[in-house]
């Protein structure tokens, strides 16, 4: 069952990711507004997303999260070069060494976590504390993102979304690996935390990809989301992590990758639709962002 939820996250991974870029392009354009559901581009990759997301769920109902999370992030070499598409360009050879480095880094570090598949537990105590915890990492970032610009700000807000989505990937394990083919246990309160939580993600993530690092911002949440459910699953569900000193090295040169192809993202220009047009220029060029640009929304 580990290998068929691998291949259904892998499908539903790639919806996301499509389903992101499309989105990303119109929150660039409107702003995270209520503006974007008038969009039909941005439903359209909500419905995409949501059906990638939905393939997740099932693939985390039939296998661990240290297994499913870091099958996502290898579509961060799909998304980045799909959202340039999008803006009318050509992915920048930056973006894609980036990506693949951010992910090969980040699956290298999530391959050396075991995999055993066992039923998740989580107590109520616990549950509540790591609400508590995500939504204290969100309110934090996202306040902090408010006194900054570029892309500091895409990826402050980045890592406060992807914690947020890291605890809705843990709630659907707990509760979809939890059933044991008894209906009558979807009746909890963690059923409800779902969409709500869901709601509040989506909501962040608007809020990152609008600043217009769409690099940067689907890195961060692609880093982020991983590393805080694999975390919650050994913490919390009793999953395993790795052991070993034979396992050092190997962590710290894909940590170093990582690194690198997040700072790559970091540094490129933002997307932006449509590009300034200067008094004087022959042609369109991209301004630094300022206050009327949609990184201000």
């Amino acid at each position: 069952m580990i290998w068929a939820g691998v291949a259904i996250a892998l499908v539903g991974a790639l919806g996301y990711a499509l389903g992101a870029a499309l989105q990303q392009f119109e929150a660039v354009r409107d702003g995270a507004t209520l503006a974007l559901v008038r969009r039909p581009r941005w439903l359209i990759g909500g419905v995409i997303g949501f059906a990638g997301a939905s393939l997740h769920a099932v693939a985390l109902s039939v296998a661990p999260l240290v297994v499913v999370q870091p099958v996502s992030v290898a579509t961060l070499v799909f998304a980045v070069p799909l959202a340039a598409t999008l803006h009318g360009r050509r992915p920048r050879r930056a973006e894609i060494a980036g990506s693949i480095a951010v992910a090969v880094g980040l699956l290298g570090l999530m391959l050396l976590v075991p995999a055993h598949n066992v039923t998740p537990v989580l107590s109520d105590a616990n549950a509540l504390a790591l609400i508590g915890c995500v939504a204290l990492v969100a309110a934090v970032t996202f306040t902090a993102a408010r006194l900054l610009r570029g892309p500091l700000k895409a990826l402050l807000m980045s890592v406060g979304a992807g914690a947020v989505t890291a605890t809705v990937s843990t709630f659907v394990r707990v509760v979809g690996g939890g059933l044991d083919g008894d209906l009558g246990r979807l009746v909890h309160w963690f059923t409800l935390a779902i969409p709500v939580l869901l709601v509040c993600a989506i909501v962040l993530l608007q809020k990152s990809y609008a600043v217009g690092y769409f690099g940067i911002a689907y890195a961060g949440v692609q880093v982020v989301d991983p590393l805080t459910s694999v975390t919650a699953g050994a913490v919390l569900l009793g999953e395993s992590l790795p052991a070993g000193p034979d396992k050092v090295v190997p962590a710290l040169l894909a940590a170093a990758l990582l690194i690198a192809g997040t700072v790559t993202l970091g540094r490129l220009a933002p997307d932006h639709s449509k590009p300034a047009v200067v008094r004087g220029e022959p042609g369109p060029r991209e301004e630094p962002v300022n206050a009327a640009t949609p990184e201000a929304a």
